[in-house]
């Protein structure tokens, strides 16, 4: 009888989980994908909440919010975009906050790369083709810029440069060989056996690069989108974006 009415009650709280568990769309930039794939599993084990991600550049998801495309999370790259949603009024009042940082680097192939060991280099001859994001909407290709026009090096730079849609773009145009450099994230840089890091901008040197996250006010469950971005926030999570190379946002 014990035994029965312990089945019972399992059922009952597994049907109870089962009920509550809530499918999240969470719009987020494409150098968190590697860590937000790791989290998901033991996310939904622990609350049931199943996490589908919308992964690409911060200026893309952001637009597709502003167009009306179900999210119910946004995690940027950039505080730019989250500062025009917030504009716009479409985020959810009192749920923004900024979760991480991270650091750029240029990069070039692992075997027989480019011969760059400092920014100057990229200004050579020898480095014809340089992959950077698009820097009017993918926030690794504006922090390029300003960085590189902090140096006096943007004008010559830009001349030779490739645009992409994000920075796993641009990682991928270095692994293949189509660029000879390209500015990517330190994290990218360390997922990647096919390139290795030329130059990494020192943080009091480089652009403040930070993540912010939101719930969007169209979001129908609203609550759960706040447990996440908790979640996010906190220390299990947060071991894991040290894992892949991610900074404390402060």
């Amino acid at each position: 009888m014990k035994l029965h009415r312990l089945v019972v009650a399992g059922l009952v709280a597994f049907l109870a989980v089962a009920a509550s568990a809530t499918e999240l769309t969470v719009f987020a930039a494409a150098s968190l994908s590697d860590a937000l794939k790791e989290i998901a599993p033991g996310y939904k084990v622990a609350t049931g909440d199943t996490l589908r991600f919308n992964f690409g550049s911060s200026g893309a998801l952001a637009r597709q919010i502003k167009e009306g495309a179900p999210a119910d999370l946004i995690v940027s790259a950039d505080e730019l975009r989250v500062d025009q949603l917030e504009k716009a009024g479409l985020l959810l009042p009192g749920t923004r906050r900024t979760v991480l940082a991270n650091q750029l680097a240029v990069v070039v192939a692992a075997e027989n790369g480019a011969p760059v060991a400092a920014l100057a280099d990229l200004l050579k001859p020898g480095v014809r083709r340089i992959a950077i994001g698009e820097p009017a909407t993918v926030p690794v290709g504006t922090y390029t810029r300003e960085l590189l026009e902090k140096f006096g090096f943007w004008t010559q730079v830009s001349g030779k440069s490739v645009p992409l849609d994000n920075v796993r773009a641009v990682l991928a145009a270095v692994e293949a060989g189509n660029a000879d450099a390209g500015f990517v994230y330190r994290t990218d840089a360390l997922i990647s056996k096919k390139v290795r890091v030329a130059v990494l901008v020192p943080l009091a040197e480089g652009p403040k690069i930070t993540y912010p996250l939101a719930v969007v006010r169209s979001t129908k469950a609203p609550e759960a989108a706040k447990a996440f971005a908790a979640f996010l926030a906190g220390p299990e999570a947060q071991k894991v974006f040290a894992k892949f190379g991610f900074l404390p946002p402060n």
